[in-house]
């Protein structure tokens, strides 16, 4: 009696192959190997680098968060309270002790957290340009709080902070971010960073 293995296995053949061109049909034309290569790498190079700066900017945030909550505080103890802080009269003093006190937060946490992978300078270098853009940034809440207490002559808790605290922080954050990445934490000038394992897995391999 004749079997039926070699048929089943010549239709499934057949089978395999009509499903593979209806697969493929209309045909397309495909772009070289290399050149698909070429395209993957640099699309993971992109990723990379985006991930990295998103990493850089939600440990800035996290650090800012730490000197934001440290200067809101000392600031608000200066000046209210019990009533009326020991320097509820001068708010451009309470100011500058606060954002001082959160200068020297910001500096360690960047420095040992936020850009340790960057260009570390040296300290006698590093602790003045951080000051410096610091006084910078201080300068410009100060505007803004100084516009509004005697400008507009707006004052109390609500007027006061939203000056100080929200516009001034923000102009403020906004200015150190640019300064420390351009000259406090330069970027490393051995050259670009490298792509990931994966990355340099997708590149062709000469002969």
């Amino acid at each position: 009696m004749p079997t039926l293995q070699p048929m089943r296995v010549e239709f499934s053949h057949y089978v395999a192959y009509a499903g593979q061109v209806l697969d493929t049909w209309p045909p397309e034309p495909r772009a070289p190997s290399s050149a698909r290569r070429r395209l993957l790498y640099a699309a993971l190079h992109m990723w990379y680098r985006r991930d990295r700066v998103v990493r850089e900017l939600l440990k800035f945030g996290a650090v800012g968060g730490v000197g934001f909550i440290a200067d809101i505080g000392l600031f608000n103890l200066l000046l209210f309270a019990g009533g009326e802080g020991p320097l509820h009269d001068q708010p451009l003093v309470a100011k500058t002790l606060s954002v001082t006190l959160a200068t020297i937060i910001t500096y360690v946490g960047h420095r040992a957290w936020t850009f340790r992978h960057r260009t570390r300078i040296k300290h006698s270098r590093g602790y003045p340009l951080f000051f410096l853009f610091n006084g910078l940034g201080l300068g410009i809440a100060l505007s803004c709080l100084g516009i509004s207490r005697y400008v507009l002559d707006l004052s109390g808790p609500i007027a006061d902070n939203i000056s100080a605290n929200v516009v001034g922080l923000a102009l403020g954050t906004l200015f150190r971010y640019w300064s420390y990445r351009t000259w406090v934490f330069p970027a490393n000038p051995s050259g670009p960073v490298p792509p990931p394992p994966a990355a340099r897995e997708a590149e062709p391999v000469n002969a």
